[in-house]
């Protein structure tokens, strides 16, 4: 039934209500504050995450991470290449070794600068994308991945490869942004510096490629010349490993066959292999940063209309270069990785998601519609990051020796190292009539012997000088050595005692007529 009221008037009064809520609404928000960090502020905010930390890890850990004690072995002479991996971590470390000693805290130091480094630089780029709420909200998010709060301490070729990919994002925009050629001979440089870190960089060049596409790139001859020179520049750097490679009969390539690419897995294996790592570091390694997302969507249940604090152009939703960015280095390299393990059935180790599971974030971000997450409210966003952070780190404390020995679980963090070098130093230096100058063996276990004395002998990896290239091949016959190994076949070795029972340590003693030892 009409009561006779003209439309005009319904549509007025209908105005006039919305801007009425509208006023309701901003009235509600103005007590908020919004994520708006500084540059100072993120430096400052980086390293009292760094510092705090550092500390709980040290003091749940008994034992360096293993990667950290293998590039403190491998430090000790410089190469084109490792038997591992490519060389570039290696010379990283070197000069803070020099500068503060061959000490865990070296590597410790490096693997937290690389890390917060590469969220910083992601922190930056999404600025320029999307506005400082929305990159403030998103390394907030990443910050609470397991890869970089409970692993802080780990440095390894993932972790230098993580901070090369990001810079490549934030150079790739630059190239593609500006048109200069310079931000393409930059990315170059780069993607050569990520060749000389891990060959896993080819998942980065894919990212690169499908921004390409999504802009067009064979349309413009500045982008043609410009992935031309940024191919050019990354060979020319990666050649010198290569003509290392074959001169080592291609030893890190083998290694990644024998130890992933190789496996060969069954179909039905391949498939649940590679989906159950895809699972790990979304529903595992990255879900307490969803958990904070989830938190932030929760507390915006009303509507708002928002003006960013400063303006980021955007494009229309189908051709929007900034999410075509975000896409191809957060869901991309997951993707592809994925993809790898179920067609050629390599086995995905966990940590290959290090390098790539911070642009995640951004992401799940871009599901949201525009500017929704520009309402944050930084009290309530940072109350539930801290609440997080303690939650990670009671865990880490629960399971560490100092926790509930119960849940105390069998990582190698919980191993004494320093109860193991008590178990064989003086007994060893009394057998040598002086320091112990190298150790051969096991890499884990020789490794971490090696970094536990106080003389930090040198080591003969696996009794191999090939792969050993920091000794000369008299060097155990001038200087002795502590040599260890299994029990059964180490004959007239001394067993360690209960912290390894099945391992066994014999001193080798230098020849008589030797030259002197000099290392």
């Amino acid at each position: 039934m009409s009561l006779g009221v003209p439309d005009a008037c319904v549509k007025s009064a209908v105005l006039s209500l919305d801007d009425s809520i509208d006023r309701m609404s901003e009235l509600a928000w103005s007590g908020r504050r919004r994520i708006d960090f500084t540059g100072l502020d993120i430096a400052i905010g980086l390293m009292l995450f760094a510092a705090v930390w550092l500390s709980v890890l040290a003091f749940t850990s008994l034992s360096p991470p293993v990667d950290n004690i293998e590039q403190l072995t491998w430090v000790r002479s410089l190469e084109w290449g490792y038997y591992k991996h490519p060389p570039l971590p290696t010379w990283l470390l070197w000069l803070p070794v020099k500068l503060f000693g061959l000490s865990a805290w070296a590597s410790y130091g490096m693997g937290a600068v690389m890390t917060l480094g590469a969220l910083a630089i992601m922190w930056r780029l999404l600025v320029t994308l999307r506005g400082p709420a929305y990159a403030g909200l998103a390394l907030l998010a990443a910050l609470c991945i397991t890869y970089y709060n409970g692993r802080l301490n780990y440095y390894n070729h993932n972790i230098v490869l993580m901070l090369i990919a990001t810079a490549s994002a934030a150079l790739c925009w630059q190239a593609f942004a500006t048109r200069r050629l310079r931000w393409w001979i930059a990315l170059g440089v780069a993607i050569g510096l990520g060749l000389l870190s891990k060959y896993q960089i080819a998942v980065t060049v894919t990212s690169v490629l499908a921004f390409a596409l999504h802009q067009r790139a064979w349309r413009d001859p500045v982008h043609r010349v410009g992935l031309l020179c940024a191919t050019l520049v990354a060979l020319l750097m990666f050649a010198p490993h290569i003509e290392w490679l074959r001169g080592h009969n291609f030893g890190p390539i083998e290694y990644a066959e024998d130890t992933s690419i190789g496996i060969g897995l069954g179909a039905w294996a391949r498939f649940k292999n590679s989906l159950g790592w895809l699972v790990d570091q979304l529903l595992n390694r990255g879900l307490p940063a969803f958990a904070l997302l989830a938190v932030a969507a929760w507390q915006w249940r009303t509507p708002k209309r928002t003006t960013p604090a400063e303006p980021v152009a955007q494009a229309a939703p189908h051709r929007d270069p900034a999410k075509a960015l975000i896409y191809a280095w957060g869901l991309l390299p997951l993707c592809f990785m994925t993809l790898v393990g179920v067609a050629t059935g390599a086995e995905l180790p966990a940590h290959w998601g290090t390098p790539f599971l911070l642009f995640a974030v951004p992401a799940a971000m871009e599901l949201a519609p525009p500017r929704f997450w520009d309402r944050a409210d930084l009290a309530k966003i940072l109350c539930a990051f801290l609440f997080i952070q303690v939650l990670v780190m009671a865990r880490d404390y629960v399971t560490s020796p100092h926790g509930i020995a119960a849940l105390a679980n069998n990582h190698w963090r919980n191993f004494s190292s320093q109860e193991f070098e008590q178990s064989i130093a003086d007994a060893a230096r009394d057998q040598l009539r002086g320091p112990v100058r190298i150790v051969i063996g096991e890499k884990q276990m020789a490794e971490t012997l090696a970094l536990q004395l106080p003389e930090r002998p040198l080591v003969l990896i696996d009794g191999s000088f090939d792969i050993s290239p920091w000794l000369e091949r008299d060097a155990v016959e001038r200087c002795g050595a502590v040599e260890l190994g299994p029990t059964t076949t180490l004959q007239g070795g001394t067993p360690v005692g209960l912290l390894l029972p099945a391992t066994s340590w014999r001193v080798l003693m230098p020849r008589q007529g030797a030259a002197p030892c000099a290392l």
